[in-house]
């Protein structure tokens, strides 16, 4: 049966780029007929006035540990990582990576079958897996159980290079100190996207990793070395090199505004918003566990019992709306940051984080209050 042709008119469109007021868009079931101006687009099927809001495709995490009351580290399984990626569909970021928080290797092998079961059995939302450690630093773990941080061995790197092989996207958060340049090459070589993350690497370190295909930086200003006048570090190699490209959690705890602001001046380009989100997200859970420690939502914040931030207590709809009320970011290049920057980064297919005639996508609808934007809901 042939989908319905529709068509959305009054209210701007944002294609991943730009903000296009006056137009209108086209679509047959989540494929994109066309997008012009209003007077050159007639419409066509059943039309939609948006009343001022604004449509959007839908959001890109690249960093997502749990939602709706599960973590990706509690099975992992596909019936959990649906969960998740319906608690964050909610929340308007309609394509996600599932992260798997430091653990075993039976739990890193597991997490990339369940990522294999979940596309074969077709749970929308799941571009991919991202695996954050076990190959960290011990001084710059945060809430990473240290009990499981070690070096990567040659059964791991095996393991991350088939996985690289066969999903759409494999992201790895690794770090000098327990992972060599030469197994970075290898798992780059395979089509990992390799990140550096939770280390005290120096910044000539990070260029020698930069070099050996690393191409991306986790959750910049947290957990790394950071930047000195006479040792850039990790983040001063970030902010300088623009082969790497980096996640930022804008919700305010993590990172002062001030520092969002000169970070995003250093680099116009290839900074992206992630969530770091755990459990609750999605939820009204107060607390949740993770490797059998407790972590409490408190104020806008997730910590465990001694304080360390865990994760964000944060949406993509919020980040968007810090970056430009607090650090002053037009909206368009904030609303990038949340689709088409990551989408490019990981590759995945065209109609993610964009709209492109000919391509599908899923659709955001955004209503704009005085504080800022607010998801109306998934088209």
């Amino acid at each position: 049966m042939t989908e319905q042709i529709r068509t959305f008119v009054g209210g701007d469109i944002f294609d991943g780029q730009r903000i296009l007021t006056d137009h209108a868009l086209r679509m047959q079931g989540a494929q994109v007929l066309a997008l012009a101006p209003r007077a050159e687009l007639a419409p066509e099927g059943a039309v939609t006035d948006l009343g001022g809001d604004l449509l959007a495709p839908g959001y890109v995490d690249l960093q997502v540990n749990g939602g709706g009351g599960v973590m990706v580290n509690d099975g992992p399984n596909p019936e959990d990582l649906r969960r998740i990626a319906t608690a964050h569909r909610g929340l308007g970021a309609t394509t996600i990576l599932p992260t798997l928080i430091t653990d075993t290797y039976r739990h890193s092998r597991d997490a990339i079958e369940a990522v294999r079961a979940a596309l074969a059995a077709g749970v929308p939302g799941i571009g991919g897996l991202h695996l954050e450690g076990p190959h960290l630093s011990l001084a710059r773990k945060g809430a990473h159980d240290g009990r499981l941080v070690r070096r990567m061995e040659r059964r791991d790197l095996d393991m991350l290079c088939a996985a690289a092989a066969d999903l759409p996207v494999l992201m790895v958060t690794i770090a000098p100190e327990s992972v060599s340049p030469d197994q970075v090459a290898e798992l780059a070589g395979a089509g990992a996207l390799v990140s550096l993350g939770h280390t005290d690497a120096d910044y000539d370190t990070c260029m020698d990793y930069l070099e050996a295909g690393a191409r991306c930086v986790t959750h910049l200003f947290n957990a790394m070395s950071q930047m000195d006048k006479r040792e850039p570090g990790l983040v001063g190699a970030a902010l300088s090199e623009t082969g790497l490209a980096a996640g930022l959690i804008a919700d305010g705890e993590h990172v002062h505004p001030a520092a969002m602001r000169i970070a995003l001046g250093a680099r116009p380009e290839g900074i992206f918003l992630v969530t770091d989100a755990m459990a609750v997200a999605g939820t009204g859970n107060r607390s949740f566990r993770l490797n059998g420690r407790e972590i409490r939502r408190c104020d806008g914040r997730l910590v465990l019992a001694d304080g360390t931030l865990a994760g964000a207590d944060l949406d993509l709809t919020r980040a968007v709306n810090v970056l430009v009320a607090d650090v002053g970011i037009a909206l368009d290049r904030a609303l990038a940051m949340a689709t088409s920057v990551p989408a490019r980064l990981a590759g995945l297919p065209e109609g993610i984080g964009a709209l492109r005639p000919g391509a599908e996508s899923t659709l955001i609808r955004l209503a704009k209050r005085a504080d800022g934007l607010e998801l109306q809901g998934v088209i």
